[in-house]
């Protein structure tokens, strides 16, 4: 089967979006004569915000700022479903997922959400998180060579001593993150080499997915009350307790939960595979990274990751043996 072709009957798909850190300078200039370009131009529209300038000669520098990349990627995400619609990609569509702000695209793309709608808790959520960040500097680190039970173990531990760090996102197996303060995770990372493992930091300026983030829920309270769910749509797992919600009006509460609560990723994806029957899992960029932790998780599914306009034409990635 090639990307451009339609998935036998029966394969049912997971569309999958990642979050904020897979931005990268220039990744809207592959999809600029696209049919689905325009889109960028409604949700500027939508936002007040150039989503056509981020997606084409913003720098990096630029796609840092957490209200300006969450918008990029949302936006680049939203023409990349289009296309890959348009092209007969997507096939049977048991459920979407997204990673942290992926998920407000996987709300959009189940019909959850409108595009306005989704446009603007994007932009209201990115400009509360940054807000909050700069009220309360924290940071972020991955954890490898160390499982989740010892790693929860050491954040208790550290957090007992004073310093506040926490459990942020399970992604796949040995491959999990922490966020708190810059103080938390530097005590992490020297208990966690004594135990084996080691902290790689990440290049970000919040500790997000935690309760530093509670001032970053309380501003985007209201701009999730200004917009309406669908009340049925298609499957949406969510990244706070890995379920699959159909419409069943707790999409607010869940989102202001997300904000300080761990990203349940590993989990998510069973919950796809297992629970809604999903074997093939087209990720929806920018880049590949929830290919790679879903064929940590899943070894036996079809992975279709759309980095490009080549991309709809190439062939799927096999299942691994």
């Amino acid at each position: 089967m090639t990307g451009s072709e339609m998935p036998a009957p029966g394969v049912r798909t997971a569309l999958v979006f990642p979050g904020q850190g897979a931005q990268q300078a220039g990744m809207g200039r592959a999809w600029r004569d696209t049919a689905s370009w325009p889109l960028a131009d409604e949700i500027s529209e939508h936002t007040g915000v150039d989503v056509g300038e981020l997606l084409l000669t913003a720098d990096d520098d630029t796609l840092r700022r957490t209200d300006l990349a969450q918008l990029a990627v949302f936006a680049y995400q939203v023409i990349v479903h289009r296309e890959a619609a348009t092209a007969g990609l997507l096939g049977e569509v048991a459920g979407c997922a997204g990673h942290s702000l992926g998920e407000y695209t996987a709300l959009y793309a189940a019909g959850a959400l409108p595009l306005a709608g989704a446009a603007r808790l994007v932009a209201a959520r990115g400009r509360a998180m940054r807000r909050c960040a700069e009220r309360s500097p924290g940071t972020m680190a991955a954890v490898v060579r160390l499982g989740l039970a010892a790693v929860e173990a050491l954040t208790g531990r550290v957090r007992a001593e004073g310093p506040e760090v926490w459990v942020s996102g399970v992604n796949a197996p040995g491959n999990l993150v922490v966020s708190g303060t810059a103080e938390g995770v530097d005590r992490l990372a020297a208990l966690a080499a004594e135990s084996g493992g080691k902290v790689i930091r990440l290049a970000v300026g919040g500790a997000f997915h935690t309760p530093l983030m509670a001032a970053a829920a309380d501003e985007l309270r209201t701009a999730l009350a200004a917009v309406e769910f669908a009340p049925a749509h298609t499957p949406v797992v969510a990244n706070v307790d890995a379920r699959p919600h159909r419409g069943d009006g707790g999409w607010r509460d869940r989102e202001l939960a997300q904000l300080t609560s761990p990203v349940r990723w590993e989990d998510s994806v069973r919950t796809l595979e297992d629970e809604l029957g999903c074997a093939r899992f087209v990720e929806l960029g920018p880049g590949r990274r929830l290919t790679g932790m879903i064929r940590r998780i899943a070894a036996d599914a079809t992975t279709v990751p759309v980095e490009s306009p080549a991309a709809l034409a190439e062939p799927a990635e096999p299942r691994t043996p």
